[in-house]
C-alpha cells in the first residue's frame, strides 16, 4: 500500500493538481494532512479533494478533523494515538481509522481499540522532523511484530529502503516530501507501487 500524504507548502505548482495527479496515478490513500489550516477551510479543501479522488476511485483520509469528516460523509480517518484515547466510539463511527503510533504500547491499545491500519514513524531521518534521532528499522519490526492489522512506514521513505521496510513487517509506506516535489508525481508514484510490488 503506498499512501501519499500531503502537504501544500511543498508543492511548486498547483495543489489540487498534485492532489489529482495523485489519484489518478493510483495511490492506495491520499491523507490530507495541512494542519495549518483553520477548520473551515480544511473542511473546504477535504470536499475539493474528496471529488477529485473519487473520479479516480482513491481513498481520500481526513487527518484528525473529525467533524469535518462527519459533514463530508467521508469514511476514512488518521488521528494521532491520543486523539483516538479520547473519542472512545471513533471506531465505529467510520468505516476506516488509521493510527499514529510510537511506541508498541501504543500500537498493542490502538489495534485493541479498533484501528484498521498503523503509521509507525519515523522511521529513518526525514527533513520534516529536523533535530529529531530516527526510530529505525528495529522499532519498525517490534511494531509489526506485536500487532496483527497492518502497519504503514512513515518517515524518510526512498525506493531502496522499501525492501528493508518490507523485510520489517510493513504493509506499505506513506511519502510526503517527494511526492509534494517531484516534476512528474503520477509517475514517480507508478515507480513506488511498481517496486513495492515486486516485494509482495
Amino acid at each position: 500500500m503506498i499512501v501519499a500524504v500531503t502537504n501544500r507548502a511543498l508543492c511548486p505548482g498547483a495543489f489540487e493538481e498534485r492532489i489529482k495527479a495523485l489519484a489518478q496515478g493510483k495511490a492506495a490513500r491520499i491523507l490530507l494532512r495541512e494542519k495549518d489550516l483553520p477548520p473551515s477551510q480544511y473542511e473546504a479543501l477535504a470536499a475539493r479533494c474528496r471529488e477529485l479522488c473519487a473520479s479516480s476511485g482513491t481513498t481520500l483520509v481526513v487527518n484528525s478533523r473529525i467533524e469535518a469528516a462527519k459533514r463530508l460523509g467521508i469514511g476514512s480517518v488518521q488521528v494521532p494515538f491520543p486523539v483516538l484515547l479520547e473519542h472512545r466510539n471513533l471506531c465505529r463511527e467510520f468505516q476506516e481509522v488509521a493510527v499514529s503510533v510510537h511506541g508498541i504500547e501504543e500500537a498493542v491499545e490502538a489495534q485493541a481499540r479498533g484501528a484498521t491500519y498503523l503509521i509507525a514513524g519515523h522511521i529513518f531521518e526525514t527533513g520534516c522532523k529536523p533535530g529529531l534521532p530516527a526510530r529505525g528499522l528495529s522499532f519498525l519490526r517490534a511494531v509489526c511484530e506485536s500487532v496483527s492489522i497492518p502497519v504503514l512506514a512513515i518517515g524518510g521513505i526512498r525506493l531502496d529502503r522499501l525492501p528493508a521496510v518490507r523485510e520489517a513487517g510493513a504493509k506499505g509506506v506513506c511519502l510526503m516530501s517527494e511526492l509534494m516535489t517531484c516534476d512528474r508525481p503520477q509517475e514517480r508514484l507508478a515507480e513506488y507501487r511498481q517496486a513495492w510490488k515486486r516485494l509482495l
